[in-house]
């Protein structure tokens, strides 16, 4: 759900960074709206060899590969190359088979999914049914700590029905559990490998045991990761061309740049704005926008935060100029949303028109109005005017979104307090309700991780769910979103979803900002990698290669 930008240079006042028209935040005059860039979900493909590629993380190092607990931007890089999941992620955000060549639901409550054959560990062992049983059921023991866990609720059963088949019983219809199966819950690791590494397993001690393109042969905490073809890899269609790649964790902007432009490091994915601007008039390389399922959000951390007052919700989206926030922000690499989930979640979907009519039928972003806030602002419940926010040290990107919010939010008498926090407590206050204290609210960088808008919607809306903070419940878009889940027909389940997002769209607190682009950097001498966000859950290195023949 959530990715802190954990860039270490020191952030710099928006004002400094922006344009006079985006520092009025709120005013009556607006820029007009900013040029998107040409967006491609892939790269011309590759037709050379490489010894090695450096590609960096910018979000820094991660701290653990184990698919089971893989949730966010560094480690998923990673570890989508490594442990193949039982379908795949393509680049336009659609989904076919993987370990599971193909399946089956014979009724609505049981899914049979049937295993490929020949799919190998890279220790040579072959894949059962056995291994993804302990996998999945793994990831349902609560000591394992995963967070798909939610993702069993429906589940009565996963058993081994052939070798190479398993076959997995709900207690109702469910079906987000199949299209979860393209991320690192659908991963497949040796099970045992993993009983023998214990509570290591996916860290730099405990090492990993899967049957991905790319297999770990090297983590030196603070430095590197390294990892080398696989040439044994089972599917014969996506033979690495790279025989090594070296990650590397540079998280200052400026510092990267420098790196991307001298041919330190190849490629990076998530390069900020500033260095895009940097980079895209280089001879070093290419700098590719592509469609994302990213979201960026302001959301309370609490019942008792001001942002739960739908009111000051309403006020504070009136004095955002999101067009000028695009353009100086996002320098031109980002979408306006109505709602937190982004349209290309759902493109590739089955009932994509009627996703399509949905949204447009949701209210239009608001242009700015400082009059019309300040009336909400007046008629709010709550009476207290300030707001503490919570960001990653040293994020450039969200201290300017917040610094112009703050700006707009003075004019109708709210106060904004930056809080930039440490990236192991910025992460930590996700999971942790004692490190959200003190604070109102935080900006939200999160991402849809597979092609079914229903999966992001519950996070923020089911009353259990880990990422509720504010308690919010509404029995209608329960049992709509609820429903929807447990319809089969994508129609039907399209419809259903749309009709509950209509409503939370309207009482939800929290305040959609903008969709960021993907924005990838790809040294001259190298191509294939996918330019969309999709790269999060697919084996984007194996794309990977030489624009021309071999290269060292």
């Amino acid at each position: 759900m959530q990715a802190p930008r954990t860039t270490a240079s020191a952030a710099l006042a928006t004002c400094v960074l922006l344009t006079a028209t985006a520092c009025t935040s709120g005013s009556a005059g607006t820029s007009a709206a900013p040029a998107a860039p040409k967006l491609t979900t892939t790269t011309p493909v590759a037709t050379g060899a490489l010894d090695n590629v450096n590609w960096n993380l910018p979000m820094g190092e991660p701290t653990t590969l184990d698919p089971a607990r893989v949730g966010d931007y560094s480690p998923s890089t990673v570890e989508s190359n490594l442990c193949d999941p039982l379908l795949r992620l393509k680049a336009d955000y659609s989904v076919g088979p993987g370990l599971a060549s193909s399946w089956d639901q014979p009724d609505s409550t049981t899914l049979v999914l049937n295993l490929r054959e020949g799919a190998r560990f890279w220790n040579g062992h072959t894949m059962t049914a056995d291994d993804v049983v302990a996998s999945l059921e793994r990831q349902r023991d609560p000591a394992t700590q995963s967070v798909n866990i939610t993702l069993f609720a429906s589940v009565r059963s996963i058993e081994a029905t052939g070798t190479h088949q398993v076959t997995v019983r709900f207690s109702k219809p469910d079906v987000l559990f199949l299209k979860s199966l393209a991320n690192g819950f659908g991963a497949v690791s040796e099970a045992s490998y993993v009983k023998k590494a214990g509570t290591s397993y996916g860290t730099a001690k405990g090492g990993l045991m899967c049957t991905g393109p790319f297999k770990l042969t090297s983590w030196k905490p603070g430095e590197s990761i390294t990892v080398r073809r696989n040439d044994a890899y089972w599917d014969a269609s996506l033979e690495p061309k790279a025989k090594q790649v070296t990650f590397k964790f540079v998280t200052d902007s400026s510092t990267l740049a420098g790196a991307l432009l001298s041919g330190q490091i190849d490629g990076s994915y998530e390069i900020s704005s500033a260095a895009a601007r940097t980079l895209r008039s280089s001879s070093a390389g290419t700098v590719y926008y592509g469609p994302s399922a990213q979201t960026n959000y302001l959301t309370a951390t609490s019942p008792s935060s001001p942002l739960a007052d739908p009111k000051i919700v309403q006020a504070l989206s009136l004095v955002l100029d999101r067009d000028a926030l695009i353009k100086n922000v996002y320098d031109g690499a980002a979408q306006k949303l109505k709602t937190f989930i982004p349209p290309f979640v759902w493109q590739k979907n089955e009932a994509s028109s009627v996703y399509a009519k949905g949204y447009e039928a949701l209210p239009a972003v608001p242009d700015a109005d400082v009059d019309r806030a300040g009336k909400l602002v007046a008629e709010a419940t709550t009476k207290r005017r300030s707001l503490s926010v919570a960001i990653p040290a040293g994020d450039q990107q969200s201290l300017q979104v917040l610094t112009f919010l703050q700006a707009g939010a003075k004019k109708i008498g709210i106060s904004i307090v930056i809080k930039q926090l440490q990236p192991t407590q910025m992460a930590g206050l996700f999971y942790d309700p004692s490190l959200r204290k003190g604070l109102d609210a935080t900006m939200v960088m999160g991402y849809v991780e597979i092609p079914e808008a229903l999966s992001y919607a519950q996070l923020l809306t089911a009353s259990d769910s880990l990422f509720n903070w504010t308690k919010y419940h509404n029995d209608k878009v329960t049992a709509l979103l609820g429903e929807a889940q447990a319809t089969v027909d994508p129609a039907k389940r399209a419809g259903l979803f749309t009709q509950a997002q209509a409503l939370y769209t309207k009482d939800l607190p929290l305040v959609p900002i903008a969709s960021p682009y993907e924005r990838m950097f790809l040294n001259k001498r190298l191509s294939g990698a996918p330019a969309s966000f999709a790269y999060i859950n697919m084996p984007w290195a194996a794309y990977l290669g030489a624009t021309g023949g071999a290269i060292s």
